[in-house]
């Protein structure tokens, strides 16, 4: 089966974590994963300059090597992010802003790429957005 995954919390809500481990799931049972979409505050899971507290998990860093080791499409919606003060080189020399805080594998993308992803999979599941 094919799954698409929408995130709209940050990373430290559980349902991140939930969701995390859910997208952990789904591979370890034999499925797909098409796209991993990461939407309203979702967002702040994908940028750089999270940084847990000691006795916390990690789960930005979770994500990132997850989505790394996976080599899964990992979409961050623009506006978003934008919204947010998240930003990868191109936005951040766009609107003139001095910091890059969205690194690979993270990619910048439209709300279009959750309709395709919904479009192209078996299941579209979401976690978050209360």
């Amino acid at each position: 089966m094919k799954f698409a995954i929408a995130v709209f919390s940050p990373a430290h809500a559980p349902s991140s974590r939930r969701a995390l481990r859910f997208a952990e799931a789904v591979l370890a049972g034999g499925h797909e994963i098409a796209r991993l979409f990461f939407y309203q505050d979702g967002v702040h899971s994908a940028s750089a300059n999270v940084v847990a507290p000691q006795d916390e998990q990690d789960i930005a860093a979770q994500w990132r090597a997850f989505i790394d080791s996976h080599q899964l499409d990992a979409v961050v919606c623009i506006a978003a992010a934008l919204r947010r003060g998240v930003l990868d080189e191109t936005e951040a020399s766009r609107y003139q802003r001095p910091a890059v805080n969205l690194p690979k594998p993270w990619e910048l993308s439209g709300l279009g790429q959750l309709h395709e992803a919904a479009q192209q999979a078996d299941r579209l599941i979401c976690f978050g957005g209360d």
